[in-house]
């Protein structure tokens, strides 16, 4: 089956037992694999379906699950096929990420999936695509505002998930009729925003890794352009963009440490004032503390960086009516003249006439 993977010779330098498949998303390395009363910890268990669809799941009857098992589940109703990505002491730790809390009614596992279950279960798998073609026609044909985006059945066969995108409010009543009469299953519609549509189709990044939300992100904070004005990151929508056409998730990766960085630069709006003059904010590196001036408040003329530490130092001396001599500490420096390397040699080295040497015959001294 495409989904059952073992890592046997882990040579990653990491838990051989808790290695999953590169391609699989929302994979989770069980560094606590290896350890002997890891299993017995909890009886939960973290189940993954088709793409980024995860579950967690008590293990009842005891079973001996290790990761990369197919187990058949508890569903409503019948039952569904998944594959398990992790157990132990990190189960409760991911459904912490997913806001569920342990004590929280959850279904069971039923066993390991038979031959039996794995043929109705490709049955199944078969007729998604082909469900969702259709299922998009009769969408059309109804005249509702919704894009189908992925169709999963059930391991058993006997529900279908329609996962669809609507900015609006859709009123999909009738069309759950037309599509429970058209494949003779329990038809449930689920409604996901365009991140998680991303997450399930997958792709690449523009930084050439695989999409977070394919990869790991499971639950989705709002980004705003605030994050990209912290960063000083240029407001150009192609750029900040990610294949979803919203705003990069990664955005808000490192905007907490640009923000406490910030306040130990200056105020932008804030002059300073030296003996040579008044100069003003033009730019600043927010991570190394550095931050050039202008002596033009609407041009690039003679620029200057100095550290931010002298920045607001000279800012306090101006509230005390002092004014420093010049903006670097210690005087302005002069900066070192270019090398002209062709003004090491002469250029008239190649005209000078080359001394003929003195042959001697073998015969004379």
């Amino acid at each position: 089956m495409e989904y059952e993977y073992k890592c046997g010779d882990c040579q990653r330098g990491l838990s051989a037992c808790g290695c999953g498949k590169d391609e699989c998303q929302l994979n989770v390395h069980d560094y606590l694999a290896d350890l002997p009363d890891n299993q017995s910890a909890t009886d939960l268990v973290e189940v993954q379906f088709k793409n980024t669809r995860k579950g967690f799941y008590h293990n009842d009857n005891h079973l001996r699950l290790q990761k990369g098992d197919i187990v058949a589940v508890e569903a409503s109703p019948g039952h569904d096929i998944g594959i398990v990505t992790l157990t132990g002491r990190l189960v409760p730790l991911q459904m912490k990420k997913a806001y569920l809390k342990p004590g929280e009614e959850l279904k069971r596992i039923y066993r390991i999936a038979r031959p039996t279950d794995m043929e109705k279960y490709h049955e199944a798998k078969a007729r998604e695509h082909s469900t969702m073609i259709q299922s998009r026609q009769a969408a059309k044909d109804l005249g509702l505002e919704m894009k189908i985006g992925d169709v999963e059945y059930q391991g058993d066969g006997n529900k279908a998930i329609f996962y669809y995108i609507a900015e609006g409010r859709v009123d999909f009543r009738q069309l759950i009729k037309v599509l429970a009469e058209m494949f003779h299953v329990r038809i449930e519609m689920r409604q996901i925003g365009v991140r998680q549509e991303a997450g399930r189709i997958g792709g690449f990044g523009p930084c050439g890794r695989e999409l977070c939300c394919a990869t790991f992100i499971r639950s989705f904070q709002s980004v705003g352009t605030a994050a990209a004005r912290f960063q000083d990151v240029s407001l150009n929508p192609q750029k900040l963009a990610g294949q979803c056409a919203k705003l990069k998730c990664c955005m808000n990766y490192e905007v907490d440490q640009y923000i406490e960085a910030g306040r130990r630069l200056p105020s932008r709006e804030v002059v300073l004032q030296v003996m040579d003059g008044d100069y003003y904010y033009f730019k600043a590196d927010i991570l190394s503390g550095q931050v050039t001036y202008s002596s033009d408040k609407h041009l690039a003329a003679n620029l200057t960086t100095i550290p931010a530490r002298r920045a607001l130092d000279i800012v306090e001396m101006n509230r005390r009516g002092e004014k420093p001599d010049t903006l670097e500490e210690g005087g302005r420096k002069v900066a070192p003249r270019p090398i002209d390397l062709a003004a090491q040699d002469d250029l008239h080295r190649f005209d000078k006439k080359k001394k003929k040497k003195r042959k001697f015959r073998g015969d004379q001294p």
